[in-house]
C-alpha cells in the first residue's frame, strides 16, 4: 500500500481499482475531505483577496451637511454608501484641517506626528519645536507605508497639507502616485492661491511641481486622476485610494447648473435652516430627541437685520456651498461606477468623513482682503458668484447651521468644530444604520488595518487610536471605557473626552479661555456647564489633559494670542510685499500729477498778469 498526501499531509490508504484498503469510514472521511479541499481551492482566491480602501475626505463639512445626516443638499452616492454600511453619530476630530489629516494618516496625535497646527496660525515662539514643524515626522509611519508592506498600491489626489519638502511629499511616505495640493486651500477653477499668505497654489504631481489643465475643476479633476492611477496598477493588486476634496473649503465655487438647483432653498435665512437641520438630525436618531440647539453668539448677525443686497449675496453663497457639495458627490458617483464596471466595488471598503466642522471665516467682509481680491482679479459680482474668477464664503451664521449638533464651528474645540460625519461600508462592515459610541480620528488607521488583515509596522510610536472593528462587527458597543481619556489641542483650542463628558476650552474671537464641562451625549449643544456641580470630575479631566499635553509636546499659547489677528496681519504684510512698490509708484505718479495740475491752475487761473511797467494789472481795475 502506498500513502498519498495533499498539501504535505498523509491521508489513509490508496484507493486501487475496485479494492478498498483500510477502514470504510476512513475512506468516507477522505472523500469528504477531498471535496472540501476542492471547494476551498475553488473559492480561496475570492475569500483571501485583500479589500481595497477608498477614503473620501470632505473639507469643512458640518455634521449635518450630508443628505443622510439631515441635509437638504443632494448627496445620493454618499447616502447609498451609508445605506449599505454604517454612519457614526459621535465621531470627532480636531477643529483644524492639517492636524486632523496628520492623525488620519498616522493613527497618532497630531503633535506626535509633527503637525500640531497650521503654519499661518503658529506663533514664532513655537516654530522650532518638533511637534510644530508642519510636516509629517519621519519616524511615524503613514497608513500607506503600513499597507505597502502588505502589497498594496497607494494613491492620493487632492489636498495633502502635510508638507512639500522632498521627504514629506506623498511619494516619500508610501504612496505610489500622487497629484496633491500642499496648502490649506486653493482656487477650484484655476491654478492660483486663495489667500495672500501663499505666493502660488502649491500643486505637486508625484515629486515635482504640477500643472493643472485649462478645463480644471477640482472635484472632477481629482476623481479623473484617481481613476487613472487605479487603472495603472498591476492586475489584482489591492489599492488604497485617498481623495482629499477641496469641497467645501473656501472659496466655495461650483458650476452654475449645480448652484441653480438650490434656487429658493435658502431664502428664509440661516435660523430657519438651522431649525430644519436640527429637527432632521433628531428624526434620524443622530442626536437625542430632547437635545436643544446651542445659543447663537451675540456677535453674529440676525437675518432680519440684513439689507436686501446682503441677503441676496448671502443666499447665493449658500447655494454655491450646496452646489459644490453636490458636484463633489456626483464625481464620487463616477468613481463608484468605475469600480463597479471594473468588478472592484464589492471588494472595496469606503470611508467618508470630514476633517473638521464648517468654515466660519468670511474674509470678503474685510476691506484689506477685498483689496487683495481685486488686485488678484477675483470678482465678487453676485450674478456670477461661484463661477470661474469669483470668490465666495458662507460666513459664521450659515456655518453654525451646518454644525447644528453642537455649538460653534471650525477652529473651535466645541462640538460644532469637532463632531463630523463618518460613513463606512464594504467587506467586513454589516449594514447597521447609526452607531453611537464615541470615536476619534486616530481610530481609523488601526481600523483599516484590521479590516484588511494588515499587520502594523513595528517602527515608530504605537497607535493611540483604537480599532473600530469589533464595534463594526456588532461584538462591542463601545470603543473607549468610561475612564479612558482622549484629548486634543490645536492653537489653544482644547478638549478632553471621557465617558459621556467633555471638558472644553475655546480661545480667540468666540471663546474666553475658560474650561467648561458638558455631558455631550445628552447635551451636544454644550449648553449646560456642569463644572461648578462636578469640580472633582473637572480636576480629574484636567489632569488627563496635562498628561496628554506633556506626553505629545503641547506648547502654551503666548499671552494675547489671536489666530484671526495673525491671519489679518499676515495678509496686510503680504499685500505690502507684493504690491507695495506698485502702490508707491502709483502714489508718486498721483503726487506728480497733482503738482502739475496745481501749477497749471496757478499759471492760467490764479496768477496775476503784469504790465510792461512791472505793475500788476487786474481786469476791471485801473
Amino acid at each position: 500500500m502506498r500513502k498519498h498526501s495533499i498539501h504535505g499531509r498523509v491521508y489513509g490508504d490508496r484507493i486501487d481499482g475496485d479494492r478498498i484498503y483500510g477502514d470504510r469510514g476512513l475512506f468516507s472521511r477522505v472523500v469528504t475531505l477531498l471535496c472540501l479541499m476542492t471547494l476551498w481551492l475553488a473559492t480561496a482566491p475570492a475569500m483571501a483577496a485583500q479589500p481595497n480602501i477608498v477614503v473620501i475626505l470632505i473639507d469643512d463639512a458640518g455634521f449635518t451637511d450630508l443628505g443622510v445626516y439631515g441635509s437638504e443638499i443632494n448627496t445620493p452616492h454618499i447616502d447609498s454608501l451609508a445605506a449599505s454600511g454604517v454612519m457614526f453619530s459621535n465621531f470627532h476630530t480636531t477643529p483644524t484641517c492639517a492636524p486632523s489629516r496628520a492623525m488620519l494618516m498616522t493613527g497618532v496625535p497630531s503633535h506626535r506626528a509633527g503637525v500640531a497646527t497650521l503654519d499661518h496660525l503658529r506663533p514664532p515662539e513655537q516654530a522650532d519645536h518638533p511637534s510644530y514643524r508642519g510636516e509629517l515626522a519621519s519616524d511615524v509611519p503613514t497608513l500607506a507605508e503600513h499597507l505597502r508592506a502588505a502589497g498594496y498600491a497607494s494613491y492620493v489626489t487632492g489636498k495633502w497639507h502635510l508638507g512639500h519638502s522632498p521627504e514629506s511629499l506623498p511619494v516619500a511616505r508610501g504612496f505610489d502616485r500622487s497629484f496633491i495640493l500642499d496648502a490649506s486651500g486653493a482656487d477650484n477653477w484655476e491654478q492660483r492661491s486663495y489667500l495672500p499668505q501663499y505666493d502660488q497654489a502649491d500643486w505637486f504631481e508625484d515629486g515635482q511641481r504640477g500643472t493643472l489643465p485649462d478645463d480644471f475643476y477640482s472635484s472632477e479633476f481629482l476623481v479623473d486622476k484617481m481613476i487613472e492611477f487605479i487603472d495603472q496598477r498591476a492586475p489584482d493588486q489591492p489599492f488604497f485610494s485617498y481623495i482629499g476634496f477641496q469641497a467645501i473649503h473656501i472659496p466655495v465655487q461650483a458650476p452654475r447648473e449645480y448652484i441653480e438647483r438650490y434656487n429658493g432653498v435658502y431664502d428664509e435665512g440661516w435660523e430657519a435652516q438651522r431649525q430644519r437641520r436640527h429637527a432632521a438630525a433628531i428624526a434620524r436618531g443622530l442626536i437625542p430627541a430632547d437635545a436643544a440647539l446651542a445659543p447663537v453668539p451675540e456677535v453674529l448677525r440676525r437675518w432680519e437685520d440684513l439689507s436686501d443686497s446682503e441677503r441676496e449675496s448671502s443666499i447665493r453663497s449658500m447655494q454655491i456651498n450646496a452646489g459644490m457639495l453636490e458636484a463633489m458627490d456626483f464625481h464620487v458617483g463616477r468613481l463608484i461606477d468605475h469600480l463597479k464596471a471594473a468588478g472592484e466595488y464589492d471588494n472595496s471598503v469606503f470611508v467618508v468623513l470630514s476633517d473638521n466642522g464648517p468654515e466660519h471665516n468670511h474674509p470678503t467682509v474685510d476691506p484689506r482682503f477685498r483689496l487683495w481680491l481685486r488686485l488678484e482679479g477675483y470678482s465678487l459680482a453676485n450674478d456670477t458668484l461661484g463661477e470661474r474668477g469669483t470668490y465666495a464664503s458662507i460666513g459664521p451664521e450659515w456655518a453654525l447651521a451646518g454644525g447644528v449638533a453642537g455649538s460653534l464651528f471650525k477652529f473651535h474645540a466645541s462640538e460644532g468644530g469637532t463632531r463630523v460625519p463618518l460613513i463606512m461600508s464594504g467587506p467586513g462592515i454589516p449594514a447597521a444604520g447609526v452607531l453611537h459610541p464615541f470615536s476619534f480620528m486616530t481610530d481609523l488607521v488601526p481600523t483599516l488595518l484590521d479590516l484588511t488583515g494588515t499587520p502594523a509596522l513595528t517602527t515608530g510610536p504605537a497607535f493611540t487610536g483604537r480599532s473600530l472593528f469589533d464595534v463594526l462587527q456588532g461584538r462591542q458597543t463601545a470603543v473607549y471605557g468610561p475612564e479612558d481619556a482622549v484629548s486634543l489641542e490645536a492653537s489653544g483650542q482644547s478638549a478632553v473626552f471621557k465617558g459621556d463628558y467633555k471638558l472644553v476650552r475655546n480661545l480667540d474671537f468666540y471663546g474666553d479661555g475658560i474650561w467648561r464641562l458638558h455631558n455631550v451625549v445628552r447635551d451636544p449643544g454644550e449648553i449646560r456647564d456642569l463644572s461648578a456641580e462636578q469640580p472633582e470630575r473637572v480636576a480629574r479631566m484636567l489632569q488627563d489633559y496635562e498628561s496628554y499635553a506633556a506626553d505629545v509636546g503641547v506648547l502654551p499659547m503666548p499671552p494675547g494670542y489671536s489666530g484671526q489677528q495673525m491671519i489679518a496681519e499676515a495678509s496686510t504684510q503680504k499685500i505690502i510685499e507684493e504690491y507695495g512698490l506698485t502702490f508707491l509708484l502709483a502714489a508718486i505718479a498721483a503726487l506728480v500729477a497733482l503738482l502739475i495740475v496745481c501749477v497749471l491752475i496757478y499759471r492760467y487761473l490764479l496768477r496775476p498778469s503784469f504790465t510792461k511797467t512791472g505793475k500788476a494789472h487786474h481786469d476791471g481795475q485801473p
